[in-house]
Formats: structure tokens, C-alpha cells, sequence
């Protein structure tokens, strides 16, 4: 990995920090924090998302990044549904909802770029 020094240098960790924000912003707001059970959900897996590249980058081996990695796409596609169980109970908007959910599509991609790479580039599986 070119230039890549720690985890904060990595596209993908970056992006999941978006993520994270823009989640931790919309379940803030005060109809939606009310729901501590859905808000602390979906606030989590978000977390989960950066914690999990985080963790990764520090695992000693490839194979084990890409575990991590594995475990950071499926937090986002958790968050992914969340966000309708947000939109069907009224605590965001659709708005709010489609503009979170593409954030963790691009996390997403990103993840799965880095996963292709790291396979590619060392034949892991």
C-alpha cells in the first residue's frame, strides 16, 4: 500500500469516519435519541465500521486485515438497514436517509477495493 503509513491514511477509515459523524449527527437529534435502543444500534455499528479498519490495520497479517475488513462492510450494511428503521418510524427524513446510506455504499467500495487489493497483491483469499 503506497504512501500508506497508518490507518488514518487509508480512503476507506476515512470514509467510515464520515459515516460515523454523519450517523452520530442524525441519532443525536432529539426524536430519534429517544429511541435509545435503536439510537445506541445504529450509533455502534457505524463505530464499528472505523474501529474495525482500525483494528485490521494493526492485525500482523493480510489475512487477518481482510477479516477485519469483512467485519467493518457487514457494520455498514448494518447501518444501511438501521437507516430505514429510522426513515419507517419518523426519527429522519428520506432525504436524511438516502444521503447516509450512499455514504456507506462509498464506504462500502472502498472497503472491497482494499480487500481486492490485498488479495491481489499477496494471493490471499
Amino acid at each position: 500500500m503506497a504512501n500508506i503509513s497508518r490507518f488514518e491514511d487509508l480512503q476507506c477509515w476515512q470514509k467510515a469516519r464520515q459515516l460515523a459523524n454523519a450517523i452520530y449527527d442524525l441519532a443525536d437529534n432529539s426524536k430519534f435519541a429517544r429511541d435509545v435502543r435503536l439510537s445506541g444500534q445504529i450509533k455502534g455499528a457505524a463505530g464499528s465500521v472505523m474501529h474495525n479498519i482500525a483494528e485490521g490495520y494493526d492485525s500482523g497479517t493480510d489475512l487477518e486485515f481482510i477479516r477485519f475488513l469483512k467485519m467493518a462492510r457487514r457494520s455498514a450494511s448494518e447501518v444501511q438497514s438501521e437507516l430505514y428503521l429510522a426513515v419507517d418510524r419518523k426519527y429522519i427524513s428520506i432525504e436524511e436517509q438516502h444521503k447516509a446510506y450512499e455514504l456507506a455504499i462509498e464506504t462500502k467500495k472502498l472497503i472491497n477495493g482494499l480487500i481486492a487489493y490485498l488479495r491481489k497483491t499477496k494471493k490471499v483469499s
